[in-house]
């Protein structure tokens, strides 16, 4: 039996597969306009500034902090153990560039509106990397 919590799998495509297959490598990854570096998420086929379409998928320092969050304590499905924090990440590099996923690695009472996360990612059949966030120490490169 997997320690792997269930969850419901997003649908992996050409236009998204960097984005879920990156936690393969460990990586983060978004696409970018090459032209005005706009990150471009969710994935959409053009800059939302200059409508360019040569976007580039580009890797992310997988830092962040939590810009908001709600511990759940209801099992509304199987999934993962509770309670368990759903948080909004404001990734360094853009905090406009937001993603809703899990703080995980501590107790959901030491999670704080502001406070620094990296990403970490669990692996889901052999082609989504789910990327979740856990407490970054300021000693951490």
């Amino acid at each position: 039996m997997s320690d792997t919590p269930f969850r419901i799998l997003p649908k992996v495509n050409d236009r998204t597969r960097h984005f879920w297959e990156g936690g393969r490598e460990g990586k983060l990854q978004f696409l970018r306009c090459p032209h005005d570096g706009t990150y471009v998420h969710p994935p959409t086929p053009f800059c939302p500034v200059c409508y360019r379409k040569d976007l580039a998928v580009e890797a992310v320092s997988g830092r962040g902090r939590v810009a908001t969050f709600t511990v759940n304590h209801q099992p509304w499905m199987p999934g993962p153990e509770l309670p368990y924090v759903v948080a909004i990440i404001e990734i360094d590099e853009d905090p406009t560039v937001r993603l809703t996923t899990n703080i995980v690695g501590c107790d959901p009472d030491d999670v704080k509106i502001g406070m620094p996360v990296k990403v970490t990612f669990e692996q889901h059949d052999d082609e989504v990397w789910l990327p979740l966030f856990e407490p970054a120490t300021t000693r951490e490169g």
